[in-house]
């Protein structure tokens, strides 16, 4: 079961702004007040996805640059 509880709750505010930035680098209209009801599960996948992308391009950069000393 996914959990929406944060490990570090000051982390919220700047994943609020990337959700936002991805958002509207692929072109979807998110609403300011925080309601997406009219939003897609496609679209929704979208920006997870590349959220999740980014992410992981942020943990791999701070770890050194790739995710294959890992392997």
């Amino acid at each position: 079961m996914a959990s929406k509880t944060l490990v570090v709750p000051q982390a919220s505010q700047a994943l609020d702004m990337l959700k936002f930035e991805v958002a509207q680098e692929l072109g979807i209209q998110l609403s300011p007040d925080g309601y997406n009801g009219n939003l897609t599960t496609y679209h929704a996948g979208k920006i997870g996805g590349s959220i999740t992308r980014r992410l992981v391009q942020i943990a791999e950069q701070s770890l050194g640059g790739s995710s294959q000393n890992w392997r």
